[in-house]
Order: structure tokens, then sequence, then C-alpha cells
């Protein structure tokens, strides 16, 4: 059976499109955090609040894991930087789980194989 004809291909092809879209969202809104901080953008303000009410739950893992680094009134935040990076990292192995669910015919897989040890 042909692997792009198999019935669960676009099943897979749906997942990896949402880890990707959730990813690319988190990513986006933990920017924006990184930039107000490092901006020194007011707290207070409507847009800043919101935004660091909606990243402190994606970013609480990694707040004690560095030092933050004050300059001139800005925040350098690498806990944000780093939690951008583990989310990425983790969203990448997702996605290579479900791939590993797609059908692969029996020549592709040895083709695959054969690559793998080179």
């Amino acid at each position: 059976m042909d692997s792009f004809n198999s019935p669960t291909t676009k099943p897979l092809y749906r997942g990896t499109q949402i880890v990707w879209y959730i990813l690319g969202l988190v990513e986006i809104l933990l920017a924006f955090r990184f930039v107000l901080k490092l901006l020194g953008a007011n707290p207070a303000a409507g847009f800043s609040s919101l935004i660091y009410g909606i990243t402190y739950i994606f970013a609480a893992p990694f707040l004690n894991v560095f030092s933050i680094t004050y300059v001139a009134g800005s925040v350098f935040e690498w806990t944000t930087l780093l939690a951008m990076f583990v989310y990425l990292v983790v969203a990448t192995g997702i996605i290579k789980l479900i791939v590993m669910g797609k059908t692969v015919s029996t020549p592709e897989a040895a083709v695959k194989l054969n690559d793998q040890e080179k």
C-alpha cells in the first residue's frame, strides 16, 4: 500500500498542523513577553498586563532557572528564552512521535533504515 494514500496519513498530518499551530501561538506570546520586559513596558498597562497574565503559565516553570538581568529599567528575561527553546524541543519531539504512526511500506522502511545506518 502506498503510504501517501494510507487512511492514517491525513489525521497524522492534521495532528502535526495542530502541534505546530499551538507552538506558534505560545512562541509568539512568549516573544511579546520577552520584548515587553526588555523594553521596560509598564506592567500596569492593559496590553502588558494581558500578555504577562497569559504567558505566566508558560514561563512559570522556568522563572528561577536563571537570574534576571536588569539594565537601566529593562529586564532581560533569560528564562523566557529558555521556555521558548524547551517548548520548541518538546513540540519537535511530539511531531516525531506523531510521524512514527504513519504507515510505511516495506521497501520504504528498508530505504529509511539504510539511510539511518550511514
